[in-house]
């Protein structure tokens, strides 16, 4: 079990779940520009075929490829031993085996306060068979603080993108970070120190820096309404709301689970990360369908800018 910083008691909460779908945002805003040239492409062309998304991986999406165990990609593993390893603890690297469809995209994932990469180690699977590369890290230390984390996530993406041994697989353009807890911090901090990233996603987040206006990186935050470790009211929600209201950004409460939510499998976390990283990471506007959750038996509230699905 890991340990956890300075346990917090939530206040009550009271009031109906929220699910908030705001008419306009900069996805929103992004599709409709989309729209626009789509139009203008046809008028141009008549219906001639437009150029697909070069970073499109694996066929359309369903609900059911969203939320199964295992992604189209077979998956393979290898090891980066701490002394392999520069500016974070070493790892393990899950790739999809195939290089048939080009290279992929890629995402460190930070462990919590006193844990190792065991604990968050069923999403490197999970995610790679979708079509990421994805790296979960030890820390240097198990007691490392979030801002330190968050240069550990970017030390790892360094090392995948330019010495790892599968670097030919990365494309070094499209990079993302997870974390749980004080690693969730610390993707928040890598984010902030690193605008060129893609996407990041803090779940369970942990941080006693509660504010992130310098955030320039489509953030989904995943917290949990039993969390007294990271309790939302005093972490996961003002990291939301301090984000800037251009910014894509989405918040995400998983109904009656607690702070270690994010240590097992999770069919939800699992859904939600795949089709953030797909949508922002690879630009697949297939996944976007997905991104705007109804509360439900998982989902106790979301907020969010989403698109308009029809």
């Amino acid at each position: 079990m890991q340990a956890s910083p300075q346990p917090v008691t939530p206040a009550p909460r009271s009031g109906p779940v929220r699910h908030r779908r705001r008419s306009r945002g900069p996805l929103l805003g992004a599709l409709a520009s989309a729209a626009a040239l789509a139009g203008l492409a046809t008028t141009l062309t008549g219906g001639a075929n437009a150029a697909p998304n070069p970073f499109e991986r694996g066929p359309a999406p369903t609900e059911a490829s969203v939320t199964a165990p295992r992604g189209p990609f077979a998956v393979s593993e290898t090891r980066v031993s701490r002394a392999a390893a520069s500016g974070f603890g070493g790892g393990t690297v899950y790739f999809p085996t195939s290089t048939e469809e080009g290279t992929f995209g890629a995402v460190a994932i930070a462990p919590g306060f006193t844990a190792r990469q065991s604990s968050i180690a069923w999403l490197g699977p999970r995610l790679a068979s979708q079509g990421f590369v994805v790296f979960t890290i030890d820390t240097n230390t198990t007691s490392d603080r979030p801002a330190s984390r968050g240069d550990q996530l970017l030390a790892a993406l360094d090392f995948l993108t330019r010495t790892s041994s599968v670097r030919d697989r990365v494309d070094g353009d499209r990079l993302a970070v997870m974390g749980h807890s004080m690693g969730g911090g610390g993707a928040l901090e890598a984010a902030k120190d690193r605008p060129s990233l893609q996407a990041a996603i803090p779940l369970t987040a942990w941080n006693l820096d509660k504010s992130w206006p310098e955030v320039r990186t489509p953030t989904l935050l995943i917290g949990a309404d039993g969390d007294t470790i990271a309790p939302v009211r005093s972490h996961s929600e003002p990291f939301f709301e301090s984000l800037p209201s251009s910014l894509d950004r989405a918040y995400l409460e998983l109904n009656n689970a607690g702070h270690f939510a994010p240590n097992t499998p999770n069919t939800t976390i699992a859904r939600n990360s795949i089709s953030w990283l797909k949508r922002f990471v690879d630009d697949d506007t297939r996944y976007e369908r997905f991104l705007c959750p109804a509360p439900s038996a998982s989902v106790a509230e979301f907020r969010g800018d989403c698109p308009n699905t029809g």
